[in-house]
């Protein structure tokens, strides 16, 4: 994902923060998404290609130590997990390890699915010990690893507060029952504009194509996110069967509005920065990002999902099959699924909170953030929302292929 992260701690965390996410080739620029199908509708994600020779079944899970070895490593994404600038520690991790006597490691190594996939996708293959305890990944990445076997199945009766799991997420069809992952954040792909120069606000993406804006839109180089929304103004229900012609027809409209013009460039993470410069005055955006932005210079900018209908992302939490420490892993999942736990997270990355209860107990950190439809989205925010329906390997190569030339990649 690109760094959506808002801290609401002290103006030079931020600024560390905003730092961090300057680049644009971030958590995002290279992201699947998924959006909800409606409040009770599970996410879904692309499909994987065909797991290597020998499938699961011929890689060989290592001896479980971790009753001896009371360590637990985890790769994450930047700014995904509380953090105090003071200590230069996280808090929530800090008292995991107090709590249960693991000693946890924690390195925001991973910048894209695709690039952080690639440095361990050897070694998953045969089914090393990639150093990682726990990776986390985007809903289509976290697909391919357990399609191929790359993913050690969880333990349920380790994780009690898995319950606690949003059921709109339990069942994903990449993972049916939740053996293999277990959601960390999730995000809404929205229109965002500068108030000031967009006073109507957008309702619609071909809000984007008016005239007065002309120059001044920026949409991402996310293919899910951009395509999705296209596609759902033209009356395309993503979350279901569509066809090439229908996928052919957007980018068309994408390609339309680059060629004239009209859009200023694809992005990733970086179009934060271009709002803020006053380069951009619209954009399709990610929901984090416009928290985060509104945090550091003043609520300038307003978000909405299109009245056609807007997209969802979500983040995984998976054991990498050559970990000697699944059943520390499985502790910490379970920690972090603690109401109170993800509650004082989310104070901090103001994401989508996957963990029923953490609502109640985010309302005696910040009553503000518990109200938010964007970090607790109710049912009517969740209706607005679709699933990027699972694609195919053929159509996960051809829809990329055509994305990739239109923007220029």
């Amino acid at each position: 994902m690109a760094q959506r992260r808002r801290p609401p701690a002290d103006p030079m965390t931020r600024g560390l923060i905003r730092q961090a996410r300057s680049s644009d080739l971030t958590r995002r620029s290279l992201l699947g998404t998924a959006a909800l199908g409606g409040a009770a509708a599970a996410l879904t994600a692309c499909a994987p290609p065909a797991p290597p020779a020998g499938g699961a079944t011929a890689l060989k899970l290592p001896t479980d130590v971790s009753a001896t070895d009371k360590i637990v490593r985890w790769a994450n994404w930047t700014a995904y997990l509380d953090y105090d600038e003071d200590t230069k520690k996280y808090p929530t991790l800090e008292a995991f390890q107090k709590q249960t006597g693991i000693k946890a490691t924690y390195a925001e190594d991973i910048d894209d699915n695709d690039t952080y996939y690639g440095k361990i996708q050897s070694q998953l293959r045969n089914g090393q010990d990639i150093g990682k305890d726990v990776i986390v990944f985007t809903d289509w990445m976290a697909a391919r690893c357990i399609r191929s076997g790359f993913t050690q199945q969880l333990d349920q009766g380790q994780m009690p507060n898995a319950k606690n799991l949003l059921p709109a997420l339990q069942n994903v069809d990449f993972d049916p029952g939740r053996k293999n992952s277990l959601t960390w954040q999730s995000g809404f792909g929205v229109l965002a504009w500068n108030k000031e120069k967009v006073p109507g606000g957008l309702k619609n993406v071909s809000d984007l194509w008016t005239p007065a804006l002309k120059g001044k839109v920026e949409v991402l180089s996310e293919m899910r996110d951009t395509i999705g929304l296209i596609m759902l103004e033209q009356g395309v229900d993503i979350s279901k069967s569509f066809t090439s012609a229908q996928y052919e027809t957007a980018v068309d409209e994408l390609q339309k509005h680059i060629a004239d013009g009209q859009i200023r460039q694809v992005k990733g993470n970086s179009y934060k920065e271009d709002l803020i410069s006053g380069d951009a005055d619209a954009v399709i955006g990610w929901s984090g990002d416009i928290f985060q932005i509104n945090a550091e210079n003043g609520d300038k900018w307003g978000l909405a999902l299109p009245e056609a209908g807007g997209t969802l992302w979500s983040d995984n939490m998976l054991v990498p099959v050559g970990s000697p420490h699944k059943t520390n892993a499985e502790k910490l999942m379970n920690y972090y699924y603690d109401p109170k736990v993800a509650a004082t997270v989310e104070a901090y990355v103001n994401y989508i909170c996957p963990v029923q209860g953490a609502k109640e107990e985010m309302e005696k950190i910040d009553p503000d953030l518990a109200a938010s439809p964007w970090i607790f989205p109710d049912d009517a925010t969740l209706a607005k929302a679709k699933v990027f329906r699972t694609l195919t390997p053929d159509e996960e190569t051809q829809y990329n292929e055509s994305f990739q030339k239109v923007i220029g990649n």
